[in-house]
């Protein structure tokens, strides 16, 4: 597990300082909101990397969180910090030397794009002719106003419809990626629901089809506090002396407090928990985690509008794509895109049950989804911590690659030429069952070199290959072959797959270890119209002379070298005994073969294998 040795969220670093780089488009066309009404013109502020090319085809847009905006990254070495300066640059996972790089402020925010700071027409009935804030010019006469707590309630969609006004101003007619975290993986799986065939690749990282309802109770606590200063005065301070800083400092105090895990705060405040750092502050600093909070809430009021916070955590807690597998389903059934899921094992703001609902999903819709939870102490704010970046960020980088090489020189190639793949004999046997064209989950794929040599065998033949796997180094290993793999654990069946969604489904030297055999060999008998299974025979004789001759638990080179305290052999299956179970399973053997790999042999089946083959590899099916 990584462990918080650093454990910065690049969030903490923002500052109020002029965005150098950012530039302005106005839309006059109104906006038409999904929850009513309209915003008569909008100002739309974002910054770009890189550079376009000629016909379009490599614009990455960047999608921020709530409390982010355009600069996502460094445009030099004189800029001030980006919140993603470890993803966005030349030579990182979305390298601005290939990519021309899109992030604009979001509708309804407060550094740039038009939000409840803006002006706007005084309201008939309100326009008393002594409003102290309004304000006209000489070509216009009718005076203005900010829009304050009146601003109309926005939602992501809108967000979404802002973004595509400025990709039509920029001459972007599809993405080559949309990547987002948090609020900005709301935005990114907004754009595929609305506009399936928007982008080549969706990349949504700590993110979730919807809030959990703790989590919109979180948000509803901030907004009470923001809007029940005194200062707030009805969401008009604008240009007034008072302003609800208190109530927006608290609103993010409780925001870190969500961001953040139990063992990350250990790690950050326990050692000196006594011994807090005095500022100058009207909250109680009695303890280390009072004085950060209580820096990061005031330091906040300095960058953010209250009104901004209350409108975007608001179109936040509205964001809804279903919360059923059904619901799911139809909100991405016409979707063209590949995704990359990304969760954080600590996160319970956006817990990895939820990207899991969206894997579920896109799996059984038979999309191409890789999906990684990286395991952290960091909680939610791991999406924005360097450490953390550079875990997940070789995905991103090999989806980025995949989306944007011709089929006929994918990544997957490329990262096969440079990791040359070695099979073991069961998977030689394996690789020797799969006819060309047939769809094929690998369970528990390691590496991806089985999946790998089945795609490298048939070349040029389209295959659908895809993998399960739980370790983290095995997840990014497959996927950096181009190959796509999901990250769940075995013992918890195939839910994600529907019936007969695969030609075959492969269990290569994994069945001994794996906690219900028989659930397991049903849910591939399910999933797949065939399977094909691997196994170590544990009645191979050089095991049982090691019991009967020598006394000790049974050790032989292959699967069987571990010893009997660190062994991830939970079972001791024998070909006989598997025999036996698929008898009683109503399952038919349709081939099966046997080596005695220790001696680089096979082993006929009337030369007794079940005594002198150490391995046994068998394609079966439901009878």
């Amino acid at each position: 597990m990584a462990t918080t040795n650093d454990c910065s969220s690049t969030d903490d670093i923002r500052s109020d300082q002029p965005l150098t780089h950012a530039q302005t488009v106005w839309f006059d066309e109104p906006l038409a909101l999904e929850r009513g009404g309209e915003l008569p013109k909008i100002r739309c502020c974002y910054e770009t990397w890189g550079t376009l090319n000629a016909d379009a085809s490599n614009a990455v847009l960047v999608c921020h969180a709530v409390s982010g905006d355009s600069h996502a990254a460094r445009h030099d070495a004189d800029d001030q910090p980006g919140w993603w300066d470890g993803l966005v640059g030349p030579g990182l996972p979305i390298d601005t030397n290939r990519f021309f790089v899109v992030c604009p402020n979001v509708l309804g925010g407060c550094r740039g794009t038009t939000g409840p700071g803006d002006l706007r027409e005084i309201p008939p009935e309100r326009n008393t002719g002594n409003t102290n804030d309004a304000k006209s010019t000489p070509e216009q006469s009718t005076p203005q106003i900010p829009y304050g707590a009146d601003f109309p309630r926005i939602t992501i969609g809108d967000m979404v419809e802002v973004q595509r006004r400025l990709a039509d101003h920029l001459g972007i007619r599809k993405w080559r990626a949309i990547v987002g975290g948090s609020l900005g993986g709301h935005q990114a799986l907004q754009w595929v629901a609305r506009y399936p065939d928007c982008t080549d690749t969706c990349i949504a990282i700590a993110t979730s089809p919807r809030l959990t309802s703790q989590a919109l109770g979180f948000d509803v606590i901030a907004r009470n506090a923001i809007q029940t200063d005194p200062h707030f005065q009805g969401g008009q301070y604008y240009g007034t002396s008072k302003r609800p800083d208190t109530g927006l400092a608290i609103a993010r105090m409780l925001g870190h407090i969500t961001y953040l895990s139990v063992e990350a705060m250990e790690a950050k405040f326990d050692p000196d928990r006594h011994d807090p750092r005095q500022i100058a502050s009207q909250f109680e600093q009695r303890f280390s985690i009072g004085s950060y909070l209580a820096h990061q809430g005031q330091k906040f009021t300095t960058r953010f509008d209250a009104n901004s916070y209350i409108t975007l955590s608001m179109a936040m807690d509205l964001f809804d794509l279903g919360g059923t597998r059904l619901r799911l389903m139809e909100t991405f059934d016409d979707c063209t895109c590949d995704f990359l899921l990304v969760s954080f094992s600590s996160d319970w703001l956006f817990p990895p049950a939820q990207s899991r609902e969206i894997v579920n999903a896109l799996t059984a819709l038979d999309k191409r989804v890789t999906y990684a939870e990286i395991t952290t102490d960091a909680g939610h704010d791991a999406f924005l911590i360097a450490r953390d970046m550079a875990t997940y960020g070789p995905l991103v980088q090999e989806r980025l690659w995949q989306s944007s090489e011709k089929p006929q020189d994918t990544s997957s190639q490329r990262a096969n030429s440079e990791t040359p793949v070695q099979l073991t004999v069961a998977e030689e046997s394996i690789l020797g069952f799969i006819p060309a064209g047939d769809s094929v989950l690998d369970l528990g794929c390691g590496t991806g070199e089985l999946l790998a040599a089945i795609r490298d065998q048939h070349s040029g033949i389209p295959m659908r290959l895809m993998g399960v796997e739980v370790a983290q180094e095995n997840i990014l290993a497959t996927a950096m072959r181009g190959i796509d793999v999901i990250d769940y654990d075995l013992n918890n069946g195939l839910p994600a797959f529907i019936d007969d969604q695969f030609d075959v489904v492969v269990l290569n030297a994994t069945l001994q270890a794996v906690d219900n055999v028989v659930a397991l060999l049903d849910e591939m008998l399910r999933v797949g119209k065939r399977a094909i299974i691997s196994f170590p025979n544990f009645a191979y004789k050089a095991l049982r002379e090691d019991y009967v001759t020598r006394g000790r638990s049974p050790r032989a080179p292959g699967e069987f070298d571990f010893d009997w305290h660190d062994t991830p052999n939970r079972r001791f299956p024998t070909i006989a005994d598997v025999h036996d179970l698929l008898i009683q399973m109503n399952v038919k053997i349709d081939q099966e073969i046997y080596w005695d790999v220790s001696q680089s042999r096979h082993i006929d089946a009337d030369d007794n294998p079940n005594l002198n083959a150490d391995t046994a590899v068998m394609v079966i099916h439901r009878s």
